[in-house]
């Protein structure tokens, strides 16, 4: 059983679109490099950060854009275009020095696997190996983004005001889709994701507004087409029970990548890392060491 959770160094960086946060969780072995799904941050990692650290490994997470204590930058067609986050990644990428590092393994949940796609398209051989749970791709993109996405409307409805953080968590483990989490992921979640207002209030750190507009900009996020172009070495995990990739998709994304494998994990849906972090850490030590 591990103890409580380690908490990170954290520092800014100069980004794309403004200062972003960087968390090193220690570590000093083989580089590892944690990018989170839209509406989180990176230290929602952290049950799992713990455990590559204490499997040997060195490992960075970060907050893209908008989220965690990133800068947010202001509203307009191209703010929160996927492209963005790739290069949010990349900007990380640079500032540590990893590229083209060979024992590099890049992990991305959702938007953050894609974002990592998007980024090793663009400039290849950054990422020597691309871990990739429920990557968030549309085959038949469309061109223009719709605010009429459904997970775009679902996230304007998300309440964005509390009490306490243990308010927060305690609401958040009652009620799908988050109480599948283990009690520190959400914890993680929860503590670093709620910031104090000032006024008695707690608000999310990425608004629901802001995450609709994610949300909105990821039909036209063009990762399907770009999928031909990364020669890394990639692994496509999903859940077997998810709404969002399925098995069979995600073996249809791997079919379009050059040199990758599917896994899939009975009984889990798209929030399957922070289901079982134990797991999760397992799967990506397994493919490092492949």
């Amino acid at each position: 059983m591990l103890g409580p959770m380690t908490q990170p160094r954290t520092h800014m960086i100069p980004g794309p679109a403004g200062a972003l946060a960087v968390h090193e969780w220690g570590g000093s072995g083989a580089p590892v490099l944690l990018a989170h799904p839209t509406g989180f941050h990176g230290r929602v990692w952290a049950p799992i950060a713990e455990r590559l650290v204490a499997a040997g490994r060195r490992v960075w997470s970060f907050d893209f854009r908008c989220h965690g204590n990133s800068d947010a930058p202001e509203p307009n067609g191209e703010s929160y275009a996927w492209s963005g986050f790739a290069s949010d990644a990349l900007a990380v990428v640079d500032h540590l020095a990893l590229e083209a590092d060979p024992a590099l393994v890049a992990c991305g949940h959702s938007k953050g696997a894609a974002a990592l796609f998007l980024g090793e398209a663009r400039r290849r051989a950054t990422y020597a190996r691309i871990w990739a749970y429920e990557p968030i791709i549309f085959p038949a993109p469309r061109d223009i983004p719709s605010d009429n996405f459904p997970l775009a409307t679902s996230a304007r409805r998300r309440r964005n005001e509390w009490a306490s953080v243990d308010e927060a968590f305690a609401a958040y483990s009652s009620k799908p889709p988050l109480n599948v989490m283990t009690p520190e992921s959400l914890r993680a979640y929860t503590e670093y994701g709620l910031r104090d207002r000032g006024d008695g209030v707690f608000e999310l750190k990425c608004s629901p507004e802001v995450e609709a507009r994610v949300y909105a900009m990821a039909p036209a996020n063009g990762v399907w087409a770009e999928l031909a172009k990364i020669e890394s070495s990639t692994l496509v995990v999903c859940g077997e029970i998810s709404t969002d990739i399925s098995p069979s998709f995600a073996k249809e994304i791997a079919e379009q990548l050059p040199h990758s494998g599917v896994e899939v994990w009975p009984g889990y849906g798209h929030f399957g890392p922070q289901q079982d972090p134990d797991r999760c850490a397992a799967s990506i030590l397994g493919f490092a060491n492949r």
